[in-house]
């Protein structure tokens, strides 16, 4: 299944008072990163789950839909969460709420989601061109999270686009408004997930500030994430899209850092194991029917490069029943072995880069406003 070799140990990762003995992070992603995904990638291996974004709006106001996303699972011993938000006052209110009534351990603001229905209210990747708003918004954050010993992150991307470069002034307000850390996805917010991501830039917001960065993009392996660390000098990598249909990957990762290397090539038996796994945490939170549906998006990325099949592959797609995966999972054939044209190779959405990003009217016009007028929803869903 697996195939030794060796390197060189790597140290934990520091967030403030937050040890986390792999630097490996999870990337939130929404959908995917719940309470059940959150335990089956932690039982592969060690590093920082978080919890997929919530709205700080959404959560201040008591949404039912936003409380219902803060679930945590029983053996989740760091509760990790992302917050996102365009009013100071509104993100200040709920990091404090984080800490006081759901004992979060680590918040990271989301200030990197590339979503036009985001962008276009001054959010996600584009609020950092807002300097002043960007500073006033991780202050209160900071602020209310400080009494209760919590680590503050935030995480965002290179800019709008190549002639709206934001990171470097993101790293050092980050650095002055108190933040343990930084992480950086390697492309701009017009190339949402395509191309390439820059790890020159991730390894020159490491020379810029004094806080530790995270480094994030185009991390399918965990030799990827070793060649990130030697080539930047991050402290650490946040992992999203390669770890889809992949949970093992965490495996490799702690592996890896902890100076073993390892690459897992699961067999398509022990693949549905682990799909039957997923299912059932999932069941667990959700219950039968709607754990199933939930599992559904999932099929996919865990069979791809196998040869199952069409209609089996439809039919997994489909499932509403544990009983009814379990047949389905049976039919697999449970020795071909993994393929390994797959590794390396991207995972999850890629698309294409965008003519423009859009952004609320006059966004451009003032890099250092910190009192523009923006309307935040409580239904937002992104990543980063």
């Amino acid at each position: 299944m697996s195939s030794p070799g060796s390197t060189v140990p790597y140290p934990g990762l520091d967030l403030g008072s937050l040890h986390v003995p792999t630097p490996v992070v999870l990337a939130p992603m929404a959908g995917i990163t719940n309470a059940a995904y959150r335990r089956l990638c932690a039982e592969h291996g060690a590093g920082l789950y978080v919890c997929e974004m919530i709205t700080s709006r959404g959560l201040v106001e008591g949404d039912p839909t936003t409380r219902r996303m803060l679930v945590f699972d029983e053996a989740e011993q760091v509760r990790s969460v992302q917050l996102y938000g365009t009013d100071p006052t509104y993100v200040g209110k709920a990091a404090e709420i984080l800490c006081d009534e759901f004992g979060v351990a680590h918040i990271d603001l989301n200030f990197g989601c590339p979503v036009p229905k985001v962008t276009r209210k001054g959010g996600g990747g584009a609020l950092p061109w807002k300097r002043g708003l960007l500073a006033r918004i991780l202050e209160e954050a900071v602020a209310a999270a400080t009494p209760y010993d919590v680590p503050v992150t935030m995480k965002t991307r290179k800019g709008l686009d190549d002639d709206h470069l934001t990171y470097l002034d993101a790293g050092r307000i980050a650095q002055e408004s108190g933040c343990a850390a930084i992480a950086l996805h390697g492309r701009t917010v017009a190339q949402a997930y395509s191309g390439e991501a820059d790890w020159d830039a991730i390894g020159a917001l490491v020379d810029h500030v004094d806080i530790p960065v995270l480094g994030n993009g185009d991390i399918w392996e965990a030799s990827d994430a070793l060649r990130m660390v030697e080539q930047t000098g991050v402290a650490g990598v946040v992992v999203g899209r390669g770890c889809l249909g992949r949970p093992w990957l965490f495996r490799d990762l702690a592996a890896a850092f902890g100076g073993t290397a390892v690459t897992t090539l699961p067999t398509l038996g022990e693949v549905a194991t682990m799909m039957r796994r997923h299912a059932e945490l999932l069941v667990e939170h959700m219950g039968e029917e709607r754990g199933c549906k939930e599992f559904r998006k999932h099929v996919s990325w865990y069979l791809k490069g196998f040869g199952a099949g069409g209609q089996r592959r439809r039919d997994l797609g489909l499932v509403d029943t544990l009983a009814d995966l379990d047949r389905l999972l049976a039919e697999l054939d449970p020795d071909e072995p993994y393929p390994v044209s797959e590794l390396g190779a991207p995972r999850g959405r890629q698309g294409s880069p965008r003519n423009r990003v859009v952004l609320p009217e006059g966004w451009l016009d003032d890099a250092d406003g910190a009192d523009f007028h923006l309307q935040e929803s409580v239904d937002e869903t992104t990543g980063g």
